[in-house]
């Protein structure tokens, strides 16, 4: 079974290919953290309605995933960056000239940057 963490990335991520209700279901549990009733009482229907949707959006949310990879590749690319910051920051920066310095400073503030960004 999914996290909430990873339904809600997918939901990022594939959320505009799933029908509109499907969507505002899954956004509304997810990252709203309604219940199944109060899902329900918003769009009148019954708590096995409420919970077949999400059944199905989380459904097609996976199989969007398997053919596409998109999340995959997206936490990859994350946790690269993140060890690449991690090598940078152990540069004895002591060592370098005053322009390599600052440059070093810059990419370091770039990276962290672009991950704050994920």
């Amino acid at each position: 079974m999914n996290s909430v963490f990873e339904i809600s990335l997918l939901l990022d991520f594939y959320g505009q290919l799933l029908t509109k209700r499907q969507y505002e279901i899954l956004d509304l549990h997810y990252n709203s953290d309604y219940s199944l009733g109060e899902i329900g009482e918003y769009f009148n229907i019954s708590r096995q309605g409420v919970y077949d949707n999400i059944k199905r959006g989380k459904a097609a949310l996976n199989k969007f995933e398997q053919k596409m990879g998109l999340v995959q590749k997206f936490m990859e690319q994350k946790h690269r960056a993140e060890e690449v910051l991690v090598y940078l920051k152990r540069i004895d920066a002591s060592k370098l000239s005053s322009e390599d310095r600052q440059n070093l400073e810059k990419v370091i503030d770039g990276i962290t940057e672009i991950i704050s960004k994920f």
